[in-house]
């Protein structure tokens, strides 16, 4: 495993009596007033700008007391799409940290992350056996350290800008869990099929929760990582997306969807969900449905 990391400490020094020259002790009114500019500077430091590493022109603001946010990256296979997903979860403004979990990929992604990672603010986790996406995101969600945890595929289908709206919802304390919907945002799915089953996959999987989802399947998914510590989720493919979805709902957290937007591939493009997976999601619906 390749990584580059980082730690920001905001160290402040508070003198505990202040004294003058003939070694006198200044009035209590002048002690809070240097105490209050001394936090009114420490304040002032933490919200200057830290420059990333994408340009000597872009800067991101990260405001004081702002949530760390992990954003996992599962890849397999990705070549083509790899760098430029990095650089635009790169240019999000948030506090983040990147975690990027290669499903021990045959083409060169594994060697563009190997090299991604100088320079770069990069955790990259290179697993020795192809397992499946809900295996990378275990290991994902494993290795976070985030104060909220969002999933971002590798192969461009969903905009990493489309992130910041999709945790607002954590980020001002009304749901445990947010969900990005294709079918409330502008999809270009020009698969009647692809949506369709979509849409029926969605539908079994609240007939089973009690949930008013849109879009069970997406991608995005957005947790407070408190959430995560005691999930037990053990699907290894595609069966992630129905077997968290229904252990969420067990154990009542908030879930809310957000619009996104989605630009759709062909399975000549690269795309890898196949009919094994619906197979497994119809499975995975009723088993994690009726019980753990």
């Amino acid at each position: 495993m390749n990584s580059t990391t980082t730690a920001d400490t905001n160290n402040t020094a508070c003198p505990e009596t202040l004294a003058g020259e003939s070694g006198a002790k200044v009035s209590q009114a002048t002690l809070e007033r240097v105490e209050a500019d001394l936090n009114a500077l420490d304040t002032l430091y933490r919200e200057v700008a830290v420059a990333t590493t994408d340009g000597p022109d872009r800067a991101e603001v990260i405001p004081v007391g702002e949530p760390l946010v992990t954003i996992v990256i599962p890849v397999y296979n990705e070549e083509q799409t790899i760098l430029e997903v990095l650089s635009r979860v790169e240019a999000l403004a948030l506090r983040k940290e990147i975690i990027v979990v290669d499903d021990c990929s045959t083409d060169r992604t594994r060697e563009i992350l190997q090299a991604a990672c100088d320079g770069r603010h990069l955790r990259v986790i290179l697993k020795t056996e192809n397992q499946g996406k809900g295996a990378a995101l275990r290991d994902g969600f494993a290795a976070a350290e985030g104060d909220i945890v969002v999933v971002q595929d590798a192969d461009l289908e969903y905009n990493p800008a489309e992130i910041p709206a999709v945790i607002r919802p954590l980020l001002d304390g009304t749901a445990d869990v947010a969900y990005g919907s294709r079918f409330l945002g502008e999809s270009e799915d020009r698969s009647f099929l692809h949506r369709a089953l979509n849409r029926s996959l969605t539908f079994a999987s609240n007939a089973f929760t009690g949930l008013s989802l849109t879009d069970m399947e997406t991608c995005y998914k957005a947790f407070d990582r408190r959430v995560l510590t005691g999930l037990p989720l053990k699907q290894n493919r595609f069966g992630f997306e129905p077997e968290v979805t229904a252990k969420l709902a067990r154990r009542g957290y908030r879930i809310v969807e957000t619009p996104i937007g989605y630009q759709a591939r062909s399975y000549e493009e690269g795309k890898k969900i196949g009919i094994r997976d619906l197979f497994s999601a119809c499975y995975c619906i009723v088993r994690y449905g009726l019980a753990d």
